[in-house]
């Protein structure tokens, strides 16, 4: 009875200081939610907008070089002079406008990740403090080595948290 009390004693303060970890998969929970979906929807809309408008910006520029080659020749000077400004002009907007479209393009993905980012963060850190987890280590983010039999995958946890199947 003494040695079990001893025992006892000891294993005690061991698992009291047990820790618990985990790990989650983001993008697997990312791809699954019906948010990022809609984003990848909406932004391939919007890129699409900015292709079709590029599109008839180059097809205008084409179309007045392709009159400027053929009767380029025989233009007086002040007519020529204006043609060629007009086709720099035209040149300098689609280059604009590229760069225009690029930013916000990348600025409209950028929002719309960061926020549904946030609500997995969020998310995450909710079942961390529901299980008395000290750390959840995200696989996606580069980490060598996860032993899975130490760490428990909180993965259908998070998605579950969300509302995700």
């Amino acid at each position: 009875m003494k040695k079990l009390i001893i025992l006892a004693l000891i294993m005690l303060p061991m698992s009291a200081f047990a820790q618990k970890f985990a790990h989650v998969n983001s993008a697997v929970i990312i791809n699954a939610m019906p948010e990022y979906t809609k984003a990848r929807t909406d932004l391939e809309a919007l890129a699409k907008q900015y292709e079709d408008e590029l599109k008839r910006i180059q097809d205008e520029f084409r179309t007045k070089l392709e009159d400027y080659q053929k009767n380029g020749e025989t233009l007086p000077e002040t007519m020529k002079q204006r043609r060629q400004q007009e086709l720099q002009d035209l040149d300098t907007r689609m280059t604009q406008y590229r760069q225009t479209a690029e930013e916000d393009l990348s600025k409209q993905e950028s929002t719309k990740l960061a926020e549904i980012s946030e609500k997995v963060g969020k998310a995450i850190k909710e079942i961390g403090s529901a299980g008395g987890y000290v750390y959840i280590m995200d696989v996606t983010s580069g980490i060598p080595f996860i032993n899975e039999t130490l760490s428990t995958d909180v993965t259908d946890q998070v998605k579950a948290k969300l509302g995700i199947k």
